[in-house]
């Protein structure tokens, strides 16, 4: 134990030669269940795309197995090239400005109490696409009104009238992935800038105090520990509530590589540390990735959000 009594923390990354196996403790469980094959169909039937299945979630047989889903609109190909991320990038051609009712028909018929949209960057557009985030937002509201909605936004370069447009519609949840620390940007995110991420849900706490914020990082990059608490301080300071932690998984040999498999011991010692940091609710785990338990960090009327 440390001096406030918080588990220690490795702070140095181990390198992680190619071609090593997974530990023991990262196991995806495959079971494609009655729930899972019939919202397999509903996505192909709707023509809809979800980032479970584009970004390779390992999660997506749990989660599809407990009828819940990310939904990605404004295509599949992002106009970024992230280094971790396993969705398509280069020029999209796609802008279905139907899409918004399909994917709340999609959300009614599978009686989601909690309904997460995200989409692909989509830099060649002068929003960003915020449009048709508002749109999705509000064509669920007036078919499922008692289904919270949580919006996993991009950065929109940095447009604040962008984000404010989706605030307008009142999702539930603002989220976006802060990803990594600052230090590796240029190398995992170069198209991004650190001071946007966090500036973007600030801007959304300024416009809606009561709505919840939230963001998410990998480890496994090569970062070090005090680095990620450094980005957890920033966090607090932007006013951001919800954290989710998760072990980086390389999609393919084009992507980084892993410098570091994080124990579970090490994922309970970062949650611990972020609590005592003040944020509502913490998902910290080798699997947790920023859709993971996400109808479980809404509050209900009258409640506070859980800190767990």
């Amino acid at each position: 134990m440390d001096a406030r009594g918080h588990p220690p923390v490795s702070a140095e990354p181990q390198l992680i030669r190619p071609g090593r196996r997974l530990p023991e403790w990262i196991k995806v469980r495959v079971s494609e269940g009655e729930n899972y094959q019939e919202l397999k169909k509903l996505v192909a039937d709707q023509r809809l795309h979800t980032v479970c299945e584009e970004a390779q979630c390992p999660n997506i047989y749990d989660c599809w197995n407990r009828r819940t889903a990310t939904f990605m609109i404004l295509g599949a190909v992002c106009t970024r090239a992230c280094r971790f991320c396993a969705v398509t990038s280069g020029r999209p051609t796609e802008l279905d400005i139907t899409e918004p009712l399909r994917v709340a028909e999609s959300v009614e018929r599978l009686g989601l109490r909690h309904a997460v949209i995200t989409s692909v960057d989509r830099d060649d557009l002068r929003d960003g696409g915020a449009e048709i985030f508002a749109r999705t937002i509000r064509a669920i509201k007036r078919r499922s009104p008692g289904t919270t909605v949580e919006v996993l936004t991009p950065d929109f370069a940095g447009n604040l009238e962008a984000v404010t447009a989706v605030v307008e519609a009142q999702p539930d949840i603002y989220n976006h992935n802060t990803e990594t620390v600052p230090r590796l940007y240029p190398s995992i995110r170069p198209k991004a800038v650190y001071a946007n991420s966090l500036g973007l849900l600030r801007h959304v706490k300024r416009l809606r105090p009561e709505m919840v914020t939230k963001s998410g990082v990998m480890v496994g990059l090569g970062e070090t520990v005090e680095e990620l608490l450094d980005v957890f301080r920033n966090m607090r300071a932007h006013d951001i509530d919800v954290l989710t932690v998760g072990q980086y998984l390389r999609p393919t040999r084009k992507h980084a590589e892993v410098q570091r498999f994080y124990h579970p011991d090490e994922f309970a010692a970062l949650k611990q540390q972020a609590l005592a940091m003040g944020f509502r609710h913490v998902e910290a785990g080798a699997l947790v990735r920023s859709s993971y338990h996400a109808d479980e960090q809404v509050p209900t009327p009258g409640q506070k959000l859980l800190a767990g």
